[in-house]
């Protein structure tokens, strides 16, 4: 299914995020997101949001397949899309080395396989119906009852492994830090491992993050997405790779600082092609005809505005009043 547009609601207190969303389904948006990390908890704050609003897709992006078991998954899910006014959307990946052993204690081992595993076994027992039985390398049940619930299964994917899994088992690819113009060539993976697979490549949803922060000082606008940046190329490796893929000298300088602790230096290598190759910032005006153009690509179904962290809310107000459909 192809949704349209869509937002990650800014990290904060749930009563914050449920009113956000409220904002969003009145400027027009199809579909409301939250991210996890530390803090708050995604499910209990989808479950917030879906008494208040009256027509919104719910989804998760993302929720690591780590720190969940995929029947915990499955059962969260379910349980939301039972509340939810427009259905569920699950995202998952495979998060960092960082988050998943510094936060939650786990072995960060075989990252892509765990990510094809969790998310073919969720999507049996969310999904399907009778019983399942699911013996993998990295994840298994045993005549476990299915749910019966409608909840397509979305992948973070970023390196051709993962890709490929997304082509073999997910309903949707959430890709971050791909730079757009390569999006198309990215999905191209994706593509060929689903007709392989002996599935259609146009049933998978393609819905990149697209950090987006508007302001009337196009400087201040930019360096929200630097930061943004410099964070995501700077702590995970995956996000370097992929970034690298257009900007490999940059993005290697990004990392390098990072590394050495001189967030300063990190966001100051974030050069200026990089924020328009990977985010959508300045004026109202010019960031509605960016979004656009990143909206309007071909191989984009579902363009999901984030709006990054350390932005304030008014910002962040005025930036999907501005991005809304």
């Amino acid at each position: 299914m192809t949704l349209g547009r869509g937002v990650v609601l800014p990290d904060g207190p749930v009563p914050d995020a449920r009113d956000f969303a409220v904002r969003c389904e009145s400027l027009g948006y199809d579909a409301c997101w939250v991210g996890e990390l530390w803090g708050r908890d995604a499910f209990v704050t989808l479950t917030a949001v879906a008494g208040a609003v009256d027509d919104l897709t719910l989804g998760t992006a993302i929720v690591n397949v780590f720190s969940r078991s995929p029947a915990t998954l499955a059962a969260a899910a379910s349980s939301l899309a039972a509340v939810a006014p427009a259905g569920v959307r699950l995202g998952v990946g495979p998060s960092t080395p960082t988050a998943v052993e510094g936060l939650h204690g786990r072995d960060y081992g075989r990252p892509v396989r765990r990510l094809h595993e969790t998310a073919e076994l969720v999507a049996a027992l969310a999904g399907g119906s009778g019983r399942v039985d699911y013996d993998g390398e990295t994840v298994s049940v045993a005549d476990v009852p299915a749910l019966d619930s409608d909840v397509p299964v979305y992948t973070a994917a970023l390196g051709p492994a993962a890709r490929r899994a997304t082509g073999r088992v997910a309903d949707g690819w959430l890709p971050h830090n791909v730079p757009f113009q390569n999006l198309a060539e990215a999905f191209e993976t994706v593509a060929a491992t689903a007709r392989e697979a002996g599935r259609d490549p146009d049933s998978i949803t393609v819905a990149p993050y697209v950090p987006a922060v508007v302001d009337d000082d196009p400087a201040v606008a930019r360096d929200a997405i630097r930061d943004h940046l410099a964070y995501y190329v700077g702590s995970g490796e995956g996000y370097r790779r992929a970034v690298a893929t257009v900007f490999p000298d940059a993005a290697e300088r990004v990392a390098a600082a990072w590394a050495d602790g001189d967030r300063d230096a990190a966001r100051a290598a974030v050069t200026a092609e990089m924020v328009d190759a990977l985010g959508v910032a300045g004026r109202p005006e010019t960031a509605r005809e960016r979004f656009h153009e990143v909206a309007s690509l071909g191989v984009v179904d579902h363009p999901i505005v984030v709006i990054p962290d350390g932005v304030d809310d008014a910002t962040a107000e005025r930036t999907v009043a501005a991005l809304a459909p």
